[in-house]
């Protein structure tokens, strides 16, 4: 197949849904010819992405406020700047804006669904995708379930007391203790009293615990405690409909997870309500989507005890008010010292059986709400996409049902800049990273499955509101990439009819929006992503190492996290370690106990569907199932290599005939130990040192071979590799905006043997070919820059010049400036300044937003002296205009231009614009709520950022 033919399949493959998410596998199976054509596919692809692989938007329909002229403009708004598909995703109306008097259209009615399908059809005439939320707001809900199709909590109130003492407690009062304080409570809920207990404190054996549930008098419960003891009240409480949807348009209840008749119902009605207005809809979008299943720690169902005795194997109900917690917003645990004190051998068998608890509810979610969910999708000719973590469910495996696994990146501030690994490991799933603590999880997930699309939640914004720039976009997508992410969704666009009181109307932050000052520039980030995309969605990332974290030890423990914003990441330096492996040349995956136990082994390698390792590390894993303790044996004995961080295993996981299991893991440890080269323990790191030293310590000394070796590898140094049939390819990032960093990297052999090196632009789409030494690359990584370095069999092409930072010959422009500061709201200020500098420091001009443009000239008698212009510090993006000639945008790290027929003898006029962020502008706005909210109030007060140009501008 030729280019032509090849770039024509994959536009048809746009036009539907289901053919638009199918094109990547399809396009690599249409690949058949020799090495170098199909590196010239691949790159014509990246050059040029058709529009599946483009950026989507979640496009937030504000309280269903819509109507078909603002439909079709936004999304021709969106199609201008590069945007290739939707999600539609109705959601409350944001507080404290003015509506406009537009009525809200009542979700799933006919007027809503014939607005829907306007929308899909404007949608496929811009050649656009869109994906739809299965609901409206977050977690599921709907005003048709009832009683207990809702969501269901137990959860537990603790009275102390010391005697001698006489005490009375009324049922109401109890049910106040226990009743959680969540985001959003719903009022219809109906409570029950499962049980009261007496418990001594401290507590050693169940056979103490006086059960009181009998006694219990007009509601209330008279309590004698004896002189010199401690006592406490425990109340089991069962809340029935306890939660309401989190931004919804309407309020309504959560549907019951664990309920697979609830889960149909809930679901079938919005294919029934649809259909029957509109058809079938497979042809319409391309997947169902499910967003946050913020459960708010919902753990119960009817048959949950009976559910439990069958797969575990003994009753769960005596000792529940034991594994639970005093819980708040998230079913967070919010008082470590609510309960009483338990002995350590009590509290092992709690511990034990906490985990049993949490692996039944993720099995029970998967029985219930994912197959189902991915079946309903299935059968409606849809994909199905989810962020299938939380709370609930299983980190890895959650995603394995899942057509389009979804993880999460955002941003907050501290992205860029300096964060030391103990400040990381105080705040593990996020400080310094866009990428959240879960996307390492979905990814791996995605590839143990031979899944290529991962998609993200991409650039979610509650911190830096009106501080979107297009550098820390860059800065976080690319993060985002290296953590294995092929298809941002931006988070989000909000439906907002132009006529809206500015800002627009904002919900959940993130201000993607015709009104902010980068929006004419987006396009340039949406082009980039693209590329990336359409490389890496073509390709599969590589990994032979593997990572298993200790997520059972932790369920028994502190019990199951609210990923991915977890109280608890354990241990705390988790990330560090897939990072540090990644930092120093090598690339891995996470992994679960059920994927070893799935695994075959053969010649060193623990295989599992295309993935093949040659390497496990075990982080502090003290439990393990005997079966998984066996498979590491046989991975060891037939030649593969287990690390243990700070622990071996030393017991079984679970409650049920754990004193056999626990002397089967013992002895298959043991047998490990007589490989003591296959079968080695490792300290982590001193707090003096860093995780990226000591995996380069462990590769030294242990002779793991990196696939690429970096000199002097640095914390905000990155890379990832993938593979495609025709090439290698490498993204190397530096995530800090103002470190540089000289790369100095060397290819394995079996990399660059017969193979020619290419830098491939994901800026611009042009590639240039590279010259290597035996494998040794020295490029430029500056701040907030990435490079994607490609080895295919194609011998021609330009050679890459890379822009000097400086040269001989070098003339510091000290001229006066004529400054025009062009504001968001169209006012315009002139003014002459002498030196350049941050006009965040100047009080005149420090809430100043939009368009600062500076214009001056200079002299030059030999134009052909001079080849490049170098800005030096520029706090925004940078458009140059030389002698009327656009010499070209520039918005992230670097900005240095090429002048090649830019100069003239004589005199030049230099005109420089700088479009800066809006926040310093939107805190100087004192009355207007919208913008006081997101800049100014409490955890929100933002400080004032660096805008404009610093300098020194250069010519050499």
């Amino acid at each position: 197949m030729r280019r032509r033919e090849f770039l024509l399949q994959g536009t048809v493959f746009t036009v539907g849904g289901m053919l638009l998410y199918n094109t990547p596998a399809m396009a690599r199976n249409i690949f058949k010819e020799d090495a170098t054509e199909l590196s010239d596919n691949l790159y014509q692809l990246f050059k040029d992405p058709p529009p599946n692989y483009r950026p989507f938007v979640r496009w937030w329909w504000n309280g269903n406020k819509i109507e078909r002229n603002e439909l079709a403009r936004e999304l021709e708004l969106l199609k201008d700047v590069g945007i290739g598909g939707v999600e539609i995703n109705p959601i409350s109306f944001p507080s404290n804006t003015d509506d406009m008097n537009i009525t809200s259209v009542e979700w799933l009615s006919d007027e809503w669904i014939d607005l829907l399908k306007f929308t899909f059809d404007k949608a496929k005439s811009l050649d656009m995708t869109c994906d739809l939320l299965a609901g409206t707001g977050f977690p599921f809900g709907s005003k048709v379930l009832e009683g207990e199709e809702r969501s269901q909590i137990v959860v537990i109130a603790v009275k102390k007391i010391k005697g001698p003492a006489d005490r009375e407690f009324s049922l109401f009062d109890l049910y106040a203790e226990a009743d959680p304080e969540i985001y959003n409570s719903y009022s219809g809920r109906k409570v029950e009293m499962l049980s009261l207990k007496l418990v001594p404190d401290p507590l050693n054996d169940i056979k103490d615990v006086i059960d009181l549930s009998d006694q219990i008098v007009n509601e209330t419960i008279k309590i004698s405690i004896p002189k010199d003891s401690s006592y406490a009240l425990y109340a089991l409480v069962e809340i029935e409909g306890f939660m309401g949807v989190i931004q919804g348009v309407s309020k309504v209840p959560v549907l019951n997870h664990f309920d697979s008749d609830a889960v149909n119902k809930y679901l079938n009605h919005i294919t029934d309500r649809i259909e029957s207005r509109i058809g079938p809809i497979g042809s319409d979008i391309r997947a169902f989507f499910a967003d946050s299943l913020e459960v708010e720690g919902a753990n119960w169902t009817s048959g949950m005890v009976e559910e439990f005795k069958k797969r575990r194997g003994y009753d769960i109900l005596p000792f529940l008010p034991f594994i639970l917690f005093k819980i708040g917003r998230m079913g967070n645990t919010i008082d470590e010292n609510y309960t009483v004190g338990f002995s350590p051998e009590f509290n092992n068998m709690i511990e034990r059986m906490r985990f049993d608890f949490a692996l039944t509810k993720a099995e029970l979610f998967h029985d219930s709400f994912i197959l189902n969910y991915t079946k309903w999708c299935t059968e409606n000719n849809v994909k199905s996409r989810a962020q299938a973590y939380g709370r609930n469910y299983f980190l890895l495996e959650g995603s394995f049902e899942i057509d389009i696994p979804e993880c999460e990146t955002w941003l907050k501030y501290g992205l860029g800049e300096d964060i030391a690994e103990e400040d990381f490991t105080q705040y593990p799933w996020h400080l310094g990273r866009g990428n959240t603590m879960i996307n390492k999880y979905v990814s791996s997930a995605a590839h143990l499955k031979d899944k290529n699309i991962v998609s993200s939640e991409e650039l979610t914004n509650t911190a830096m509101v009106f501080n979107e720039s297009l550098e820390i976009f860059k800065i976080a997508g690319d993060q985002s990439a290296v953590s294995g992410v092929t298809h941002p969704i931006f988070h989000g666009f909000n439906y907002s009819p132009k006529s809206a009181t500015f800002p627009g109307w904002i919900t959940y932050g993130g201000y993607f929006s015709e009104n902010n000052t980068m929006w004419p520039y987006f396009k340039n980030y949406t082009d980039y992503r693209a590329r990336l995309s359409a490389l890496f969605q073509q390709s599969t990332m590589f990994a032979d190492i593997a990572v298993l974290p200790p997520i059972p030890d932790m369920w028994g423990e502190v019990g199951a996290q609210m990923e991915p914003f977890p109280t608890v990441v354990s241990p705390n330096y988790q990330s560090l370690v897939w990072e540090a492996i990644h930092q120093n040349g090598n690339a891995c995956d996470y992994v679960s106990e059920k994927v070893i136990s799935d695994s075959k082994i053969s010649k060193g390698f623990m295989s599992y569907g295309k993935r093949k390792y040659n390497i496990l590390f075990l982080i502090e894993i003290h439990s393990l199932n005997p079966a998984t303790a066996k498979r590491i044996y046989d991975f060891i004995e037939n030649g593969g290599r287990v690390f243990c961080i700070e622990a071996y295993p030393e017991k079984s996981l679970g409650w049920n005939n754990h004193i056999r299991n626990d002397q089967e893991v013992k002895n298959w440890v043991a047998k490990m130990k007589d490989y003591p080269n296959r079968f080695i323990f490792l300290k982590k790191p001193r707090p003096e040192n860093s995780f990226i030293d000591w995996f380069k310590d462990i590769q030294e000394k242990y002779k793991i071979s990196p696939y690429v070796s970096i000199e002097s590898p640095k914390s905000f140094i990155n890379q990832v590799r993938y593979q495609s049939d025709s090439a290698e390819i490498f993204m190397f990032n530096n995530s800090s905006n103002k470190h540089d960093c000289e790369l100095n990297v060397n290819f394995s052999e079996k990399i660059f043997k017969n193979k020619q090196a290419w830098l491939w632009d994901a800026v611009t789409g042009d590639r240039f070919r590279l010259k290597l030494s035996k494998g040794n690359l020295k490029i430029d990584l500056g701040p907030a820059d990435s490079k994607l370095i490609v080895f295919d069999q194609n011998k021609k092409g330009k050679d890459w010049k890379p822009k000097p930072e400086n040269g001989s010959g070098s003339k510091i422009l000290n001229n006066t400036w004529d400054l025009e500061l062009h504001y968001i709201d169209g006012k315009k200020v002139d003014t002459e300044i002498k030196t350049l500098n941050d006009l965040k420091d100047d009080p005149e001009y420090s809430h100043f937003g939009g368009t600062a443009t500076y214009k001056s000239t200079f002299e030059v008698h030999d134009k052909k002296a001079f080849h490049y212009l170098n800005l030096g510090k520029v706090h925004g993006i940078s458009e140059v205009i030389i002698n009327g000639r656009n010499a070209g945008t520039q918005w992230y790290g670097k900005r240095i231009y090429d002048l090649k027929d830019l100069l003239e003898n004589g005199e030049n006029l230099l005109e420089i614009k700088v479009i800066t962020v809006m926040v310093n502008y939107m805190k100087s706005l004192e009355n207007n709520q919208i913008a006081q909210y997101w800049t100014n109030e409490g955890r929100k007060n933002q400080p004032l950022q660096s805008i404009g140009l610093e300098g020194p501008v250069t010519i050499y």
